[in-house]
C-alpha cells in the first residue's frame, strides 16, 4: 500500500511572530490548545489514525518545549520499523537557520533519501483539522500527478494570508500566488478563494529535482509556496485534493471540511471557543479518530465548595476542565483550564484560556483572557473589562479585545 512507502516530514520549525507572546519562550507547534494538547499534537494524530508511522519532525526556533513534548509523548516501536524522529536544525557543513520551508528540506534531503520513500507527505504543524491523509496519497496517485496539495475555500477578505491558486475541471494548479494582497476569486464563488493547507504529497524524484534547482537559485525565497509551486506550475503536474472530501470515521457532517489556522491571537482564541460548544465543529470526543498527546499523572479535577448561602460554589459552565484543576468556590463560564489549574473563592473566568499551573486568587474576575504558564494572579484582580488599564500593564490586546497575560507577569 502507498502508505507503507509514504515518509511524513512535519514542519515544526516555526516561530509564530503573530502569537506573540505566547511564542516567546516556545516554537508554534509547542502552543498548549484545548488544555491538554499542544497544536503539534493534531497533525501527529492524523498521521498515526492514517497508519502513517513513519516521520521526521523538522525543529527550530525554540524548540526545547516542544522536543520535550515529543520525547515524552511520541515515542514508536523500532521493531516494527516506526519512528518519529526529532531533527533540529544544525550548524556546519554550510548549514545554519533553515531559510524557508524548501531549504529545511534541502538541508534533510539525505535523510529523507536514506528511508527510501515513493511519497513524501510534507505537512505543517499549526493547524487544527483532522485529515485521513490515505485518501489524499489515493487521490494523488489516481491524478497522476508530481505534486499534491491540500486545498480549501477560504473567505476572499482572509486568504490574502494563505497561498491561493487557480484549477482547471480536473483538479490541476494552472496558478498559484503565496500570500497575494489581492486573492483570486472562486469562478463559481466570487467571495471565496481556494487557499492552501500547507499540506503536501510529493513524488521523491521530484521533490528532489525541485529542491536541487531551488536551492542553486540565489533570489528564490527558498520557500514552498512563495518559491517552488509559483515556479513549477507550468512544468509539473500540480494538483489540487480537495479536502472537503475528506471523509473521517466518527465525525458528524457539520465537522465536514473543518480546519483553523491559528496564526494569531485572535483566531487562536476564537478557535478555541469553536470547542466549548455545546455541539462544537471540532469534536474532541471522537473516539474513532482520537487527539493523542503526552499525559502526566494528575489527579482528577475537583469542584468545591456546596456553600449556597455565600454563594461560595465551585462552578464550570459549558467549559473544558483538564486533570488536576481545582475549582475552589469560583465560576467558570465558557472557558478552557489546563491541567493544574486552581480557580479560587468568588472569582469568576469567562471565555478565557488558562494554561497549565495558573493560580487565579480570591474576587478576580477575568473575561476573554489567555494566560500563560504558572501565572500567579493576585485576589481582586480584574482582567478583561478595562483594556487600556490592561494595556497599562504590559499586556497584549488585540483589537478583538482579547488579553494576554504572559508567562512571568508581575501585578503591582
Amino acid at each position: 500500500m502507498a502508505i507503507h512507502s509514504t515518509l511524513a516530514v512535519v514542519l515544526a520549525g516555526g516561530a509564530g511572530s503573530r502569537l506573540k507572546p505566547l511564542t516567546n519562550n516556545r516554537a508554534k507547534p509547542a502552543v498548549p490548545f484545548a488544555g491538554h494538547y499542544r497544536l503539534v499534537d493534531f497533525v501527529l494524530s492524523n498521521l498515526v489514525n492514517s497508519q502513517i508511522f513513519r516521520m521526521m519532525v523538522l525543529t527550530q526556533y525554540q524548540s526545547y518545549s516542544l522536543v520535550r513534548h515529543l520525547a515524552r509523548g511520541w515515542t514508536f516501536s523500532s521493531q516494527l520499523s516506526q519512528f518519529c524522529e526529532i531533527i533540529p536544525a544544525t550548524e556546519g557543513q554550510s548549514k545554519g537557520w533553515y531559510l524557508g520551508s524548501a531549504d529545511a528540506l534541502w538541508q534533510n534531503l539525505q535523510y529523507i533519501r536514506r528511508d527510501r520513500p515513493k511519497y513524501v507527505a510534507v505537512f505543517g504543524a499549526d493547524h487544527i483539522y483532522r485529515m485521513d491523509i490515505r485518501q489524499m496519497i489515493q487521490d494523488h496517485e489516481r491524478s497522476g500527478a508530481d505534486v499534491s496539495v491540500a486545498a480549501i475555500p477560504q473567505p476572499r477578505s482572509e486568504s490574502h494570508q494563505f497561498g491561493c491558486m487557480a484549477v482547471d475541471g480536473a483538479g490541476r494548479i494552472v496558478k498559484f500566488v503565496e500570500k497575494p494582497s489581492d486573492p483570486p476569486a472562486m469562478p463559481d464563488r466570487p467571495d471565496m478563494s481556494l487557499v492552501s493547507m500547507g499540506n503536501y504529497i510529493f513524488n521523491l524524484e521530484v521533490l528532489e529535482k525541485m529542491l536541487a534547482a531551488d536551492a542553486a537559485d540565489s533570489g528564490s525565497a527558498h520557500d514552498i509556496g512563495k518559491s517552488l509551486l509559483p515556479h513549477w506550475v507550468n512544468d509539473l503536474h500540480l494538483h489540487a485534493y480537495d479536502f472537503s472530501r475528506n471523509i473521517i470515521p466518527g465525525s458528524t457532517p457539520n465537522e465536514l471540511g473543518y480546519w483553523r489556522d491559528v496564526g494569531t491571537i485572535d483566531s487562536y482564541w476564537k478557535s478555541s471557543m469553536d470547542l466549548v460548544q455545546v455541539s462544537p465543529e471540532f469534536n474532541l470526543y471522537n473516539h474513532e479518530w482520537p487527539i493523542i498527546t503526552a499525559h502526566e499523572n494528575y489527579p482528577p479535577s475537583k469542584f468545591v465548595f456546596a456553600d449556597r448561602e455565600s454563594s461560595r460554589i465551585g462552578v464550570a459552565t459549558d467549559s473544558l476542565v483538564c486533570d488536576g484543576v481545582i475549582v475552589s468556590g469560583g465560576h467558570i463560564d465558557r472557558s478552557i483550564l489546563s491541567p493544574k489549574v486552581r480557580i479560587n473563592s468568588y472569582s469568576t473566568v469567562s471565555e478565557c484560556i488558562v494554561f497549565e499551573g495558573v493560580d487565579v486568587g480570591r474576587r478576580c474576575r477575568l473575561r476573554k483572557t489567555i494566560v500563560d504558564k504558572n501565572v500567579q494572579i493576585p485576589p481582586d484582580t480584574v482582567i478583561g473589562y478595562d483594556l487600556e488599564h490592561d494595556r497599562s500593564r504590559g499586556f497584549t490586546v488585540t483589537d478583538s479585545g482579547v488579553v494576554v497575560v504572559p508567562a512571568g507577569a508581575m501585578f503591582k
